[in-house]
């Protein structure tokens, strides 16, 4: 029960940390967005590690941190570029999809399952097919245009992103949550900067850089909860709840950019949460 209700909290605030990032690179580069929020959240994850004390991890712990960490940010970059040109409510729920990555692995691995945690896992995956589907026909019905399609596919593409760093993140969490999260920030952030350096793109305004802070700490908040759930819980079973943050992300489009929620998609919310009503029962 604990990881799944670390696992869901996980998933509101990565939810509320996209739904910010999206907004910012809808004015700004998005390289510029996730550079801000990289280095805020490396200093928020090194003052965790120099708090912790935990001892430096060993080759392939940071080798699967690292992993983990490249996955994540060229998840986040697909993810931020779709948000840039498509609707939230199309986007944030397709990228989810990639927990189909963990789930096998896990299942494969050993996971138990019963009756009840198979039908949560089932609803909660028909909710966030749901969520998306009904966007997706809508868009295309109305917009038959490159940028839609392009959202789309760069939408599916941070998927699998996102489902690698579920995956490669499990064992890492193991041995030092601390080092986890600070390594996969130090792993990306150079090529980052490096990539900054070179293109030079604009850099979020002064006035947005708070928000941006509060994205990385809600995201940092986020990978440290979820990897206590996997520590505590089985991979396909934390990494179904923790990929709800579409739920969030589309919930706060549709109360803030007023981006309306079509009937199923409403009914995939409802599934999304039944689905971890059950998995929680079982």
């Amino acid at each position: 029960m604990l990881a799944i209700l670390l696992s869901l909290v996980a998933s509101g605030m990565w939810g509320s940390s996209d739904f910010i990032g999206g907004m910012a690179t809808r004015r700004s580069s998005v390289f510029g967005v996730l550079l801000v929020i990289e280095a805020a959240s490396l200093v928020v994850t090194g003052v965790v590690v120099l708090v912790a004390g935990d001892p430096f991890p060993d080759a392939g712990t940071v080798a699967l941190a690292a992993a983990a960490g490249i996955c994540g940010a060229g998840g986040l970059l697909l993810f931020y570029q779709a948000l840039s040109i498509g609707k939230m409510s199309i986007v944030a729920p397709l990228s989810a999809c990639g927990v189909a990555v963990p789930v096998i692995v896990g299942l494969v691995s050993g996971d138990p399952m019963t009756v009840l945690i198979g039908a949560g896992m089932a609803c909660a995956l028909t909710g966030v097919l749901l969520v998306s589907l009904e966007a997706a026909v809508e868009e295309e019905r109305h917009e038959h245009t490159r940028r839609s399609r392009l959202a789309i596919a760069l939408a599916l593409g941070s998927a699998l992103g996102f489902g690698g760093y579920f995956t490669f993140s499990d064992a890492a969490a193991d041995v030092s949550i601390p080092w986890l999260i600070f390594l996969m920030r130090l792993t990306v952030l150079p090529p980052l900067i490096a990539v900054v350096l070179l293109r030079r793109p604009s850099l979020p305004a002064r006035r947005e850089r708070p928000l941006l802070i509060a994205a990385a700490c809600f995201d940092a908040g986020a990978t440290a909860l979820y990897a206590i759930a996997q520590t505590n819980g089985a991979l396909s079973v934390v990494a179904v709840v923790g990929a709800l943050y579409p739920v969030m992300t589309v919930l706060l489009a549709r109360g803030v950019l007023d981006e309306r929620l079509r009937r199923l998609q409403a009914v995939g919310v409802l599934l999304a949460f039944g689905g971890i009503a059950l998995i929680a029962a079982g």
